[in-house]
């Protein structure tokens, strides 16, 4: 299976991260989601009935990651991961990014960003 639906850097801003002051301060993350799952339906009859929203997707992934808070980007993907997957019967597997542009690290650097990968049993 090689088809996707791909949502790429969706900006939310809020608290998560181990530090007070992340909790306090808050910052932006960057949510993408790859899910995997079989479009050819879709594609044939053009019938949004017959794939998954993106609009959905994104939905789920901005109210998880403001709405609830997290010490680690880990547990953040993991419940975005694990929501979409109880939604969305269609989706095989979806993977998750999150990045933290302003992680706390004495470095210069970009950011950070954690990538889970989960699907069906």
């Amino acid at each position: 299976m090689s088809d996707h639906i791909r949502v790429h850097r969706i900006a939310v801003f809020a608290r998560h991260g181990l530090l007070e002051e992340e909790a306090r301060l808050g910052q932006r993350f960057y949510i993408s989601l790859d899910a995997v799952l079989d479009l050819a339906a879709a594609g044939r009859a053009d019938d949004v009935a017959e794939t998954v929203s993106y609009a959905d997707l994104t939905e789920i992934a901005v109210g998880i990651a403001t709405e609830r808070r997290f010490k680690l980007i880990e547990a953040l993907a993991e419940a975005i991961a694990a929501e979409i997957l109880a939604r969305f019967a269609r989706i095989r597997t979806i993977t998750v990014a999150v990045d933290k542009p302003s992680a706390p690290v004495p470095a210069i650097l970009d950011g950070v960003t954690v990538a889970i990968t989960r699907g069906r049993a």
